[in-house]
């Protein structure tokens, strides 16, 4: 009879591990009453210091997350180099949810250096991040990861100082995008129309335009052909018209690219 042949015992799959919660720092220690009255106060001081040096860290290691989010989407046009996406309502414009960005990263890794500067000394160390406001004046600066954290420490404290909830809100703060204004067009025919109701004579019409040179424009902010107005005045034969200021396109402000004519 032929031996048989061992057959090879298939291991489980691996399973993903859990998040373990990281041990909170004076967490269940109780100050005893048989010490002395200035050892209790001192033990007190301590525990409430480190509890206060905890959640600093925690807020530290979440800044931490959020430059590391915003180094990696930087120039993303989804996100905007935020890392995470706000919704708003259509409605009332009030933020209704938070999402990470289903880009892909622009980058693949964000240098230590640069994510610890970020995230300790940088004016955008809170930007990415959510924080909530209460009705009653109470505001937590934006420390948050994403909108149901918020949310949910804001019910604890609607909790603990009212009982109730009271409309309090959530918001977060995203990467500040440079306002840009429509470039001015000026190709094309000026827009044109007659004026028939003035009693002004041709003279008397012409006297308002006020053009200015180069450098006053320029100092005062407004456009040198039209002087701010945002028109030019014209009159032929006692038929007075107004015609929109090409160089601002009728805006009536200073360009830096504006042309000379």
């Amino acid at each position: 009879m032929p031996a048989k042949t061992p057959t090879a015992t298939r291991k489980p799959a691996a399973r993903r591990r859990k998040p373990v919660p990281r041990a909170r720092i004076g967490k269940g220690l109780t100050v005893p009453k048989t010490v002395p009255l200035h050892a209790r106060l001192g033990m007190r001081m301590a525990i409430l210091a480190a509890s206060q040096m905890d959640a600093h860290k925690t807020t530290v290691m979440t800044r931490k997350d959020a430059a590391i989010l915003r180094i990696t989407h930087e120039g993303c046009p989804t996100c905007h180099g935020n890392g995470q996406i706000f919704t708003k309502d259509k409605k009332t414009g009030a933020f209704s949810g938070s999402k990470p960005c289903p880009a892909k990263p622009t980058k693949a890794k964000a240098s230590r250096v640069k994510v610890a500067l970020a995230a300790r000394f940088s004016p955008d160390k809170r930007t990415g991040l959510v924080g909530w406001t209460c009705p009653c004046g109470k505001k937590e600066k934006p420390k948050f990861p994403d909108a149901k954290t918020a949310t949910k420490a804001l019910r604890e404290h609607e909790k603990k100082k009212h009982g109730r909830s009271l409309g309090g809100a959530w918001y977060g703060q995203a990467v500040d995008q440079p306002a840009t204004e429509p470039k001015p067009v000026i190709a094309g025919e000026p827009v044109t129309k007659t004026d028939t109701t003035s009693s002004m004579t041709d003279e008397e019409w012409e006297a308002q335009n006020t053009p200015l040179g180069q450098k006053a424009a320029a100092t005062r902010g407004v456009c040198f052909c039209c002087g701010g107005k945002g028109a030019l005045y014209s009159a032929r034969n006692s038929q007075h018209t107004i015609t929109a200021c090409p160089p601002c396109a009728g805006t009536g402000k200073h360009r830096a690219d504006q042309p000379v004519t």
